[in-house]
């Protein structure tokens, strides 16, 4: 439970403020006029005898802020209200801690109270309530308490004794918590096949009156542990002879290995290896910033972990689905929470509550097909000159599963854990590799999107009404309506002739968008930017379980506000071909052309496919969740498909040199994205298959059943880079023989 720092001075002042209201009024004055008062003078032999004053002050006030004050956790505030004859039997240090310590053995999340009765007699009272103590391991406790309160030094004060806590407490008894802990759930493919599940690790502890041949026990220890012999000396150095100490943990691989080393030393100061679980991964170690990673609960964590019923000192999920999902691969704890007396004897059993088995996770990913995406980047990476980082997104367009996530380069989550010796030196190494092998490129990776926007500014000019699929551009090769200092020149050296706005999304050509980008700037600025966002760019795409970034498309009030400039034209004309300030994300990239392969549905993608049953209940499937329609009639998308189609079977097509003899029918678009000073990032966006056809297994395939983006940084042309490992990714998918690379 989270506790609020003590206010030692104000605190005190703003209960009694709060007592005020409760407190008894002035007995009413009488409103008839009075006959002024003489004062008499004592004689000599007059004593006059002190009389008491009645109490009249509410009781009830003091100890309804007694109690409001344990519900808010101000274990100060409430000691203030203590009779002064209680705070003379313990002090503010010594309660204040009888408190805390309660309340984290039990692991109480809240307090509440409920008053049920109040009865006050001159100088004393007592108040009757229910105490509900809500634990995150043991349920509910719940005890009725009679307050006593006595009326000392001019105020009502709480006779406070431990029973106040729980009843069970008075005469200096203590709780005990034996925690039952459910083994972590597992994290699987959509088929079954474990990504991420629990093994098996072993405690290494000593008793350190039995020790025997110390040096040869510490020998031992610091070969299988990776520690010093005085590191491992200083762990046990003030524990009592009879005390066991746990000195590390080791992975069953490292005490097999450690086995004939450490035989001679059992039952002769080393203990019998305890037991434990441990995060294991798949063979392949696939899918690692999708699966993420475990370690220590973070030191501004604990306090809210503890709440939750967690010791302190787990391991949790920190990043990617094992964070995600922790409260499903948690499960729920249980335990014994007992009562025991000052000599340690347990003398009461307040609770006993199982455990609830934790659940796992199901995800979207194929992991055969997750392994050969993740193989086919990194050989790409490794072989293709100028390449240096990468991501692949492969997407069900049906309903946004993620079928395969890949980024380059990688991690291995078990870094993070600190069963390994080397755990600190490999967390380091990672944190400090220029590559960022942390970073999930595919959905963090922010990239101009080079051509690969082309679809983009297509749907704004078809949305202007000043443009048709027909329309005509006549493409010289050099564009220069922006004046000739800003002359700007298509990909192919002297243009492309006179083509449609269709044909020139399957020629790629530049100055026809660039003169697009131009005109509707001039009709409408905010437009473009308006189109972009409908197809889910500049905004994150709500995909759960991986961190993700919202990329970048730029409009007037972002200029002005992030820049300090106004917007001008160029802006429009870089942005029309995905230059400028534009950057999308892979994953952003293949949700748009999953949305253009399914005929417009633009879904969240997701990585969870099913949340696994418990007990009796079903298993959990989350919804199928839809971000939005593109801004395009089915008319249109048909034509925009026909053209993407195009782009790798006609002959004029940018990519059909790479798709040749393919036996799967793909549709795509090339982008070629300048990142100076390198070379230009490669990208491929595309789907499959773009018609009807029978898979290598016979099945027969309607429709679309993956959408892809892929992105080589500094890789150099789209069609040269990315579409060879675009067509690799298909080939994985379907099973058939990988394509050579080009390069290769």
């Amino acid at each position: 439970m989270t506790r609020r720092p003590a206010r030692l001075l104000l605190l005190p002042l703003l209960l009694l403020a709060l007592i005020a209201p409760a407190c008894g009024s002035l007995v009413p004055r009488d409103s008839r006029a009075e006959a002024p008062l003489t004062p008499l003078e004592p004689t000599a032999d007059q004593t006059l005898a002190p009389t008491a004053a009645p109490v009249t002050e509410d009781a009830g006030g003091y100890a309804r802020a007694f109690y409001r004050a344990w519900e808010a956790g101000e274990y100060l505030g409430m000691y203030s209200l203590l009779a002064p004859s209680s705070q003379a039997l313990v002090d503010s240090a010594a309660f204040v801690q009888r408190y805390a310590d309660a309340m984290n053995t039990a692991a109480v999340a809240a307090v509440h109270i409920q008053p049920l009765a109040q009865l006050q007699d001159g100088d004393a009272a007592e108040f009757s309530v229910r105490v509900t103590l809500a634990s995150a391991v043991v349920g509910d406790i719940v005890r009725d308490h009679t307050m006593k309160l006595a009326y000392e030094g001019g105020r009502w004060g709480v006779v406070w004794d431990e029973g106040l806590i729980l009843p069970e407490l008075a005469g200096g008894n203590r709780l005990a918590l034996e925690l039952r802990v459910p083994s972590r759930g597992n994290i699987y493919d959509r088929d079954g096949k474990a990504l991420a599940y629990q093994g098996t690790a072993y405690e290494l502890g000593v008793v350190p009156g039995l020790i025997a041949d110390e040096p040869g026990l510490l020998a031992a220890l610091s070969k299988a542990l990776g520690l010093t012999p005085d590191d491992i000396k200083a762990k046990y150095a003030t524990a009592l002879p009879d005390w066991y100490v746990p000195v590390g943990v080791v992975s069953e691989e490292t005490l097999q290995a450690n086995a004939l080393a450490l035989e001679p030393f059992l039952e002769k100061g080393l203990s019998t290896p305890d037991r434990r679980p441990s995060r294991l991964y798949s063979e392949s170690d696939s899918a690692a910033h999708v699966i993420g990673y475990i370690g220590p609960i973070p030191p501004e964590q604990v306090d809210a972990y503890k709440a939750r019923g967690y010791r302190g000192d787990e391991l949790v999920g920190l990043a990617g689905l094992e964070a995600w999902g922790e409260e499903y691969l948690n499960g729920e704890r249980g335990g014994i929470l007992s009562v025991v007396d000052p000599a340690g004897n347990v003398v009461d059993v307040l609770q006993d509550r199982e455990p609830e088995a934790a659940r796992s996770l199901y995800t979207s990913i194929d992991l055969d097909f997750q392994a050969a995406v993740e193989q086919a980047l990194a050989e790409a990476i490794a072989t293709r000159p100028g390449a240096t980082y990468g991501a692949i997104v492969a997407l069900d367009p049906n309903n946004g599963a993620v079928r395969a996530m890949a980024t380059y380069p990688s991690y291995h989550p078990q870094a993070f854990d600190p069963l390994r010796s080397d755990s600190a030196q490999a967390v380091g190494a990672l944190l400090n590799d220029p590559g960022q092998p942390l970073l999930n490129r595919a959905t963090q990776g922010a990239y101009p999107s080079g051509s690969t926007f082309k679809l983009i500014t297509y749907a704004a000019a078809l949305n202007s009404g000043l443009y048709t699929a027909d329309s005509r551009y006549s493409s010289t090769g050099a564009w220069s309506r922006l004046g000739d200092a800003y002359t700007k020149y298509d990909w192919l050296s002297g243009g492309h002739g006179t083509i449609s706005l269709r044909q020139a999304i399957v020629v790629s050509c530049n100055t026809c968008f660039y003169d697009v980008g131009y005109t509707l700037d001039g009709v409408d600025n905010t437009l473009f930017p308006r189109i972009a966002k409908a197809f889910g760019l500049g905004q994150p795409t709500g995909i759960q379980g991986v961190a993700e970034s919202a990329g970048l498309i730029p409009d007037p009030e972002w200029k002005l506000a992030e820049v300090g400039e106004g917007w001008a034209t160029g802006d429009a004309v870089n942005m029309a071909i995905g230059q400028g300030y534009v950057q999308v994300t892979p994953l952003q990239m293949a949700n748009v052309v999953a949305a253009i392969a399914n005929g417009g549905m633009l879904y969240r993608p997701t990585l969870v496919d099913r949340i696994s049953a418990v007990g009796d209940g079903p298993e959990e499937k989350p919804p199928v969740e839809v971000n939005g329609q593109l801004p395009l009639t089915a008319e249109q998308l048909g034509v925009l498909q026909g053209a993407l189609f195009d782009v790798t079977h006609a002959g004029s097509g940018t990519a059909t040199h790479r798709f040749q003899n393919f036996a799967v029918p793909v549709a795509g678009k090339t982008g070629t994205a300048e990142a100076p000073p390198g070379q230009p990032h490669a990208w491929f966006v595309g789907y499959a298959p773009a018609q009807p056809f029978t898979a290598p297994d016979g099945r027969a395939v309607e429709g679309p059943e993956l959408a892809i983006a892929v992105v080589l940084e500094h890789a150099g042309e789209g069609s040269e880079a990315a579409a060879p490992l675009f067509r690799r990714v298909v080939e994985a998918y379907y099973g058939i023989e990988p394509t050579p690379f080009p390069w290769q």
